[in-house]
C-alpha cells in the first residue's frame, strides 16, 4: 500500500496577519521534515473569492469570530483570508514546494465554505484529491499543516470516509483553540484515524 503526505493549509494568511493559527510558523521545520520522508506529496490550499460569504466584512453588522450562516448552516464568521491571488494565499515562503505533485484548492465557491480537501461542506463539490491519490496506488495518507481544529480534521475525516487509513502528525499542526485541538482529537480517534504524537 502506498503512502503519501497530505500538507493542509500552510498558507500565509494561517500563518500572520490574516487569520493566524497560533504557533503556526513553529510548525514549519517540521512540515519540511515530513515532506522529506515520503515519495508523494501533495497539499491543500485555501482559494477564497474577495466576496468569499464565509467572511465577516460580507454581513453587515458581523463581526470576525461571531456565529453568522451559510449554506443554510450554522457558521464560524472568519476575517478576510486566503483569497485567490494574494499574499495571504500563497503559502509559506520557506515551506519545500518543489516536492508537491499537486496542490488542490478549495473554497472557492462564493457561497459554501470548504474546510476539508476532499469536498466543501454541503458536499457538493470535490477537489479531485480523492481520485488522484487512487491514480497513484496510494492506500494510506498522513496529514500535517493548519488547522487542526478545522481543515486537518474535515480532511482526515473525509480521507476515512472514502476508505483511506489516516494518520495525523500533531506535532506538525496547530488548532486555532486548545478546546477545538482536544474535540479533534477525540473525534478523529473515533472515527479510526491515528493520531501520531
Amino acid at each position: 500500500m502506498k503512502e503519501a503526505l497530505v500538507v493542509v493549509d500552510m498558507q500565509n494568511g494561517f500563518v500572520e496577519r490574516e487569520l493566524p493559527v497560533p504557533g503556526a510558523r513553529e510548525i514549519v521545520p517540521l512540515v519540511n521534515e515530513l515532506i522529506g520522508k515520503f515519495p508523494l506529496v501533495v497539499a491543500t490550499q485555501d482559494w477564497h473569492p474577495a466576496d468569499h460569504l464565509s467572511f465577516a466584512s460580507q454581513h453587515p453588522g458581523k463581526r470576525p469570530f461571531e456565529t453568522g450562516e451559510l449554506a443554510g448552516k450554522s457558521h464560524t464568521l472568519w476575517p478576510d483570508h486566503c483569497v485567490m491571488g494574494t499574499w495571504g494565499a500563497d503559502f509559506v515562503s520557506d515551506l519545500e514546494t518543489h516536492r508537491f505533485a499537486a496542490i488542490f484548492r478549495k473554497g472557492m465557491h462564493r457561497e459554501v465554505d470548504s474546510y476539508s480537501g476532499f469536498m466543501d461542506d454541503v458536499e457538493g463539490y470535490r477537489t479531485g484529491l480523492d481520485g488522484f491519490l487512487r491514480e497513484h496506488g496510494v492506500g494510506e495518507i498522513h496529514l500535517c499543516g493548519l488547522a487542526l481544529d478545522h481543515c486537518v480534521k474535515a480532511t482526515a475525516l473525509h480521507g476515512r470516509r472514502f476508505g483511506f487509513t489516516v494518520s495525523v502528525h500533531l506535532p506538525a499542526t496547530r488548532p486555532v483553540t486548545r478546546e477545538g485541538g482536544s474535540g479533534a482529537i477525540r473525534e478523529m480517534k473515533a472515527s479510526g484515524i491515528s493520531v501520531i504524537a
